[in-house]
């Protein structure tokens, strides 16, 4: 059946318009839950697709972490919940004991009163996981992560050893200010590269080693400076050297500093003026679109792997038939308007942080280990037909649900995930503001909330204090001048943030003679984004054949930027 648009509604926050298509009312149906034979019916969306995402990832919080005690033993916590927050967070290990039981917090439903307003209510009372961490070894620094080692300020990672201030890197090793990056050894400062061994500052690249600033290549080694190369060895701003010029110039790279930012500002000037675009970075996908969609059929928007069926998600993996979701997926099936949702699930609407063999949950979060056939509960293990975690009997449960989804379509709650107003945390501190940020005043304003405060996480008030531009050259370091440097905070040349240089990361700095950093780690993280493409869609035409298409670039930047087959034809 071709797609057809059924009704354009205007967005109730934003008044964008946004269509509603016979594939979006068939997969509404087909997610639906039902009762005694009787259908209950999830309305179209009042919000467009962006306000959408942004009131989901109003739940996400990576980064920020915090000094708190654990309020049942009070043991000193690194923890994602701030100190001044009212929740309850309980030490994981203890958590996941037998020591305490979420049904003991248990209450019966209100019909006099609005879901969310009640939801909200008893949830903060639920006691909570102080970090979302799987299984590691010396990574207490780290959160939405797991089987990592010796990792630090490292953020939804997994399977990695040595990443310190990185994010969304899996199976790396050795790795210091990597993002959105796999498989890599002994990598600085990459973004969006696969596969790869000692590179430096480099993007949207695999497989290759030895380089220094690469934008778009691939099979490369000894390179530098160089953009939509394949398969080249010993080339410098695109021109093939000899091996002599290029360890010449690898040298002077790495002792001179003048040098080096002198190459690095050529190149940044060069590759915008020369590199050429793809309009989208779509591989091995049939009828997908919008970006960063790898071996899927029929998907649409970001970052979506392996996946079917899925529209309106982003960064998800082995899925099919969902929408409106948002991390992770892995053999999840059937997920709508839901975050952070995992390994083997299926049948799950409107909830948050959700995973492992979980089935027909509504409006749950934090519900784990084969849950299923639960509304409106918090912080579940292996439980069913539970209700504000209260537990009943199959029969009870069948009759009550239909009486709350009944209720909650007289107070228009029926279909909306939950309002960013009720998030555990700030609009400062979840990965909603880095994809539409926000001052603080208009968050507010917007209906979000704000962490007024700042708790440095691993810089102890008594530690003594220099500014960044005080930090010394490499060539300058001996025995007295490291020990002073790691025990000593640094003040950030942009934020005035404190930060530390570890022992472990001084040592990759001298072994790969990479300056020390005079920049907090969150500002260069936000560096690092500022480097990737918006999640937006422009109309552009093909600044090879004038041929109209779709791509992330805006028709007023002036990178060259080519549609898929005009592409293929100039690089490979």
């Amino acid at each position: 059946m071709n797609k057809k648009t059924i009704e354009t509604k205007a967005c109730k926050k934003c008044w964008t318009k946004f269509d509603i298509t016979n594939d979006d009312l068939e997969f509404y149906n087909k997610i639906s839950p039902t009762f005694d034979w009787k259908k209950y019916s999830i309305p179209s969306p009042t919000l467009c697709p962006d306000c959408r995402r942004q009131r989901r990832l109003s739940y996400r919080i990576e980064r920020p972490l915090y000094k708190r005690k654990c309020d049942f033993s009070g043991k000193p916590l690194i923890s994602m919940y701030s100190p001044d927050k009212k929740d309850i967070v309980y030490e994981k290990d203890f958590w996941w004991s037998d020591e305490w039981n979420p049904l003991d917090y248990g209450q019966n439903f209100d019909f006099s009163k609005p879901f969310f307003e009640q939801f909200a209510d008893f949830a903060i009372k639920v006691p909570k996981a102080h970090i979302e961490i799987s299984p590691s070894e010396n990574s207490i620094y780290t959160n939405q992560a797991g089987y990592n080692k010796n990792c630090y300020l490292t953020f939804e990672a997994w399977f990695n050893e040595n990443s310190l201030y990185s994010n969304s890197v899996w199976n790396s090793t050795n790795v210091v200010d990597c993002s959105f990056s796999s498989n890599l050894q002994n990598c600085f400062d990459c973004i969006d590269v696969k596969t790869s061994f000692n590179m430096y500052s480099s993007q949207e690249s695999s497989d290759c080693r030895d380089s220094y600033y690469l934008y778009d290549c691939h099979n490369c080694s000894n390179c530098i400076a160089c953009w939509n190369l394949n398969g080249k060895q010993y080339y410098i701003f695109n021109e093939e050297v000899s091996k002599e010029t290029y360890e010449d110039t690898l040298q002077k790279l790495q002792n001179d500093i003048e040098f080096k930012n002198e190459l690095f500002s050529k190149y940044k000037s060069r590759k915008k003026k020369e590199a050429i675009h793809k309009s989208l970075n779509n591989i091995s996908s049939e009828n997908c679109s919008w970006n960063n969609i790898t071996e899927s059929e029929n998907c649409s928007w970001f970052s979506i792997t392996g996946s079917k069926n899925c529209h309106h998600c982003q960064d998800i993996y082995s899925s099919e038939d969902c929408m409106d979701y948002s991390y992770w997926g892995n053999h999840a099936n059937h997920i709508y308007e839901s975050m952070s949702i995992w390994n083997k699930a299926s049948q799950t609407i409107f909830s948050y942080m959700c995973y492992e063999n979980i089935n027909n949950l509504i409006y749950c979060m934090n519900c784990i280990n084969n849950c299923k056939n639960c509304f409106g509960s918090v912080w579940l293990k292996n439980k069913e037909y539970c209700i504000f975690n209260k537990q009943y009997t199959k029969e009870e449960y069948e009759k009550i649900v239909p009486q709350i989804i009944e209720h909650m379509k007289t107070t228009w709650e029926w279909g909306e995930f939950f309002p960013s107003s009720i998030s555990p945390f700030g609009y400062n501190e979840v990965l909603a503001n880095e994809y539409f940020p926000l001052e603080k005043e208009e968050a507010i304003k917007q209906g979000f909330n704000w962490e007024d405060n700042e708790y440095p996480v691993n810089v102890p008030e008594w530690m003594p204090r220099i500014e960044a531009k005080d930090l010394p050259a490499l060539k300058d370091l001996n025995e007295d001048i490291e020990k002073k440097i790691i025990t000593t905070a640094i003040i950030c040349e942009i934020s005035w943030k404190p930060y530390r240089i570890l022992q472990q990361e001084l040592d990759f700095y001298k072994k790969h003679n990479i300056p020390l950093p005079k920049k907090h780690q969150d500002i260069r993280h936000l560096e690092r984004m500022s480097l990737r493409n918006p999640r937006k869609l422009y109309d552009r035409k093909c600044d090879k054949c004038e041929k109209e298409m779709k791509t992330t670039y805006s028709p007023d930047r002036t990178e060259k930027v080519y549609g898929k087959d005009c592409y293929e034809k100039e690089i490979y």
